[in-house]
Order: C-alpha cells, then sequence, then structure tokens
C-alpha cells in the first residue's frame, strides 16, 4: 500500500468512509461505544489513512524530500513524511493492533522511533541497537499493539540530529478505548525550530542554539491556521515539542486545565489550571478549556520565539542615533536601512512600504494585520477565534471579533502630559 497526494486531497475533502479501502479515522472511530473520541485536527497538516486488513490498521508512511512553504515568500529544500513536514498525523484506538510500513525515499538510511510508546524492543526504531537500519529505497514493516492512550510522536532514531533540523517528525494520537469525557474540538500541533539563513534555502543542521525561525507545526505567524471554536464548547489542544528548546505555551483569556500529555489523560485530581504550561524538549501536553467569546493569543511566550528571521551577536542599536552615517555604510551595505534607535516597532511598516526589502526567501521579523493594525509577531504565535455563531463542526476562519461596544481599549488623549499620574 503506498499513500500518495490524492489521497492527502480525499481526507481533506472529507469524503466516505472508505475509499478503495482506505479508511479515514474521522469517519470510523464514530462507531457505537466510540462517541467520546474527537479525531484530532491538526492544525496546517493531515491525518494519515489507514487500511484495515483481517482486523490489523495498516498505514504507510513515506520519508522523503519535501519543498514546504513556512510562510508565503519563504520556502525551504527540507526532509519529512509523505510529502510534507510535519508528516502526517497518525490516529488509532488504545488496544488496536497497527501496522505501519516505512518507505525510506531520503538520500540516507533513517528509521522511525515511536516516542513514548509501550512496544517491543524491536519495534522501537533506534537504528543499530534495536534494528538494522532503512536504507535508501528500502521498506521496512513495523507492527504491534497499542497497550497505552495519550499524546505522542514519532521520528527518526538514525542521523537525528539532521533528519530532526530538516523537519522529520508527526504526532501518533492513541485515543483511549474505555468511555472519557469528551471534548467538542481537539487540536494538535508540534513545536519546532529551524536555521534557514537568510538568502538561503536549506535548513542548517549544524546550528544548536541559535535558530532564525520558530514554528508550530513548520509554519510561523501569520501562516499558521487559526483554532477556532463555538461559545462553549470543550477544547482541548495537544502540543508536542521535538526543538532544542523548552517552551512556555500561553493562552490568552481563560484558565486551561492541564490534563494530558504522553502518559496519557490523567486523572482528574491530577489536572492543574495554568494560564502558561511549559513543554519541554521530547515532551507533549495536552491542555482543555470552555471556549469564551473573542479573539485569543496563543504563542510560546519567550518573546524570542514569536519573531522571524532574527539577526544575532549584532551591535545593540538601541538609543544610538546612527543616522548620520546611514550613507557611509550603504558604500559597504548598499540597501542597509538604519533602524532599531528607537526599538524595532516600525520594522514591518518599513519592510511593507519597500524600504527594508530583506534578502531572497527572507521573511520580515515581524508580521500579520490584525483589525486594528499591525500585529507586528511572527514565529509561535497564532489565534484562538471563538464565536456565538460558529457552526458546530465547521472550521472556516470566521473572521476578525465583532466586540461588543465599550469592551475594546481607546485613545482618550493625545496628549503626554494627559492627567496626574503617581510617579517614583
Amino acid at each position: 500500500m503506498t499513500v500518495e497526494t490524492s489521497r492527502r486531497g480525499f481526507l481533506r475533502m472529507g469524503g466516505a468512509a472508505t475509499v478503495a479501502g482506505i479508511a479515514a479515522p474521522a469517519d470510523v472511530e464514530r462507531a457505537p461505544g466510540r462517541a467520546h473520541i474527537t479525531p484530532v485536527r491538526t492544525i496546517n497538516g493531515w491525518t494519515l489513512p489507514y487500511r484495515m486488513n483481517n482486523g490489523v490498521k495498516e498505514f504507510h508512511l513515506v520519508a522523503e524530500p519535501v519543498d514546504h512553504e513556512f510562510a508565503p515568500g519563504m520556502s525551504a529544500k527540507c526532509w519529512g513524511y509523505n510529502g510534507s513536514t510535519p508528516g502526517p498525523t497518525i490516529e488509532a484506538v488504545e488496544g488496536d493492533r497497527v501496522r505501519i510500513f516505512v518507505t525510506n525515499r531520503l538520500p540516507e538510511h533513517t528509521t522511525v522511533h515511536w516516542h513514548g510508546l509501550i512496544l517491543p524492543s524491536g519495534m522501537d526504531g533506534v537504528g543499530g541497537l534495536s534494528q538494522p537500519h532503512i536504507a535508501p529505497n528500502e521498506t521496512f514493516l513495523y507492527e504491534f499493539d497499542l497497550v497505552q492512550h495519550g499524546t505522542h510522536m514519532y521520528h527518526p532514531h538514525a542521523d537525528e540530529v539532521v533528519q530532526l533540523s530538516v523537519g522529520m517528525m508527526g504526532m501518533f494520537i492513541i485515543h483511549p478505548r474505555a468511555p472519557a469525557s469528551p471534548v467538542d474540538r481537539d487540536y494538535g500541533f508540534l513545536l519546532h525550530n529551524w536555521a534557514v539563513h537568510p538568502g538561503t534555502y536549506r535548513p542548517d543542521p549544524a546550528v544548536m542554539v541559535e535558530f532564525d525561525l520558530w514554528t508550530f507545526n513548520s509554519k510561523v505567524f501569520p501562516a499558521i491556521e487559526p483554532l477556532v471554536a463555538r461559545t462553549g464548547e470543550r477544547v482541548r489542544i495537544r502540543v508536542g515539542n521535538l526543538s532544542m528548546w523548552n517552551h512556555p505555551i500561553h493562552l490568552h483569556g481563560v484558565k486551561y486545565q492541564v490534563t494530558g500529555s504522553d502518559g496519557g489523560r490523567w486523572p482528574e485530581h491530577q489536572w492543574r489550571t495554568e494560564t502558561t504550561e511549559i513543554v519541554g524538549v521530547g515532551q507533549t501536553r495536552d491542555i482543555e478549556f470552555e471556549a469564551v467569546p473573542g479573539d485569543w493569543a496563543l504563542h510560546c511566550h519567550m518573546a524570542h520565539h514569536t519573531m522571524n528571521a532574527m539577526g544575532h551577536e549584532l551591535p545593540n542599536p538601541l538609543g544610538v542615533e546612527h543616522t548620520s552615517i546611514e550613507d557611509d555604510i550603504r558604500k559597504v551595505l548598499p540597501g542597509f536601512v538604519a533602524m532599531g534607535e528607537q526599538g524595532m516597532a516600525r520594522h514591518q511598516s518599513h519592510t511593507e512600504m519597500g524600504h527594508h526589502p530583506g534578502p531572497p526567501n527572507t521573511l520580515a521579523m515581524m508580521a500579520g494585520r490584525g483589525p486594528f493594525g499591525n500585529i507586528g509577531m511572527g514565529g509561535m504565535f497564532t489565534i484562538v477565534k471563538v464565536r456565538d455563531e460558529l457552526p458546530p463542526g465547521s472550521f472556516e476562519d470566521p473572521g476578525w471579533y465583532d466586540a461588543p461596544a465599550g469592551t475594546v481599549a481607546s485613545r482618550i488623549s493625545g496628549d503626554p502630559d494627559y492627567g496626574d499620574p503617581v510617579r517614583r
């Protein structure tokens, strides 16, 4: 069985339960007794279909080079699975037996490690230790029972520093077999970091710290799709981290509950109420909340992780008047634009006006426009959009929130000496 791009199209069309024997988890898992299972929506991604074969769910992963767009205006030569990075989400149910074919179309050997899954040692996917490496053009077979539930991941355990750095990863979601308190919407995405130097077209696997792109599912804001919900719905967001940094994930507007991890859904007495949860390297976390109307930011709270194409090890221009030497600098660096004396807030405007175009295939540090002007973000940032009128089951972007009168902060003065504030 080979999973091709046409089957990705089938899933996105939301077709019938089977097409040529291929089953979509979104349809199949709605069987009697499975009402507690809500299929996961992988933002900017997709779910891998499977074939039933004598009671076994068969999946097929293809490790291969992919042309990937981080956002309009920037693409790179990456590696992934089945034509995308991250690879497609695998969804199954606790107690299922799965059979996963892995075909290697990369120029070097690889394996697949099923991160956090309890399985036989020989199926664990550590090249040279628990199995032979999968050489180019070979197909290997993994087969095991799913004896747990939770939010898991898959990735190579062969030349990891390269293969992870260039995009090889995916989510593996195992739904509980026993009934559990249901959610109305179930989202998932992976956190990752990239070093794609300005003007280049391939990720640099030699970079260990100074990354310049931070992504949700290999996309940066404003290309990360919003998470939508209807007012009052219970929403789960599954977050996995296969980057080289820990990420404090912050959601505005609600106090969410941290309810699970790759160890499964926790007993309710272990749930924690938070607004920011650190997702460590190699960890997953599930958060759940009741949707409140509005447009709410969802982002990593490390400020430099919500920017694109950052420069490092540069002189600090803050407070330095250097426009007088701008012409001299342009003799050495044509196109140089003096910025940063009063901060970087004007960077997005300068870029949009063409004053600071930057190198080819390089995104602006700040991007995105909202109903009140520039948002000025990038990287690990998106929006949770909750509406009273959103049709149940719809994932369409509802546009910007129409806030009730009197609930939007507004200007009351342009005088810097306004009022009588107490100052030290």
